[in-house]
């Protein structure tokens, strides 16, 4: 279903402001583990998606090469994230997320959802239906391609 420019607008001006209550939300509930939120976001992509190159994961976090080849670094130490080879080019190294980096991010998530239970638990059932159904459209916007310089249509 295409939405008018206007009503458009209006849902993006709506929805980022939500959003940004929702992910401070989701900060407060996320106990304190070291981890910066683009470590965290760039391991679930590499969960997400598989091996990247640094340059890849740095233009997705919106950071610089350099500081995200010290991010990884760090995670490399921390035995979260590991560099091999590309198999089509063993030229260029790629970044892959380890079974501990699952693992860590799999304990982040539980302790997350355990908290945001207690508080869902107290929304009224309507309003978790409408969170349950709204689920499929959040995901697809989260999938949703990005271009460098998004230009309304």
């Amino acid at each position: 279903m295409q939405m008018a420019g206007e009503d458009a607008d209006g849902l993006a001006v709506a929805l980022a402001a939500g959003l940004e209550r929702v992910v401070a939300l989701l900060r407060a509930l996320s106990q304190p583990s070291g981890l910066s939120m683009t470590a965290v976001a760039t391991m679930a992509a590499l969960e997400r998606t598989g091996p990247d190159r640094l340059t890849v994961l740095a233009t997705r976090a919106g950071v610089t090469q350099p500081a995200m080849t010290q991010l990884i670094s760090r995670l490399e130490d921390a035995g979260l994230v590991r560099r091999e080879a590309d198999p089509a080019d063993g030229r260029v190294v790629q970044v892959t997320i380890t079974g501990e980096g699952r693992a860590t991010l799999a304990r982040r998530r539980a302790v997350r959802a355990d908290r945001l239970a207690v508080i869902l638990a107290q929304l009224s059932p309507e309003h978790r239906a409408a969170l349950a159904a709204a689920l499929p459209a959040l995901d697809a916007l989260a999938s949703a391609r990005r271009d460098e310089d998004p230009v309304p249509a």
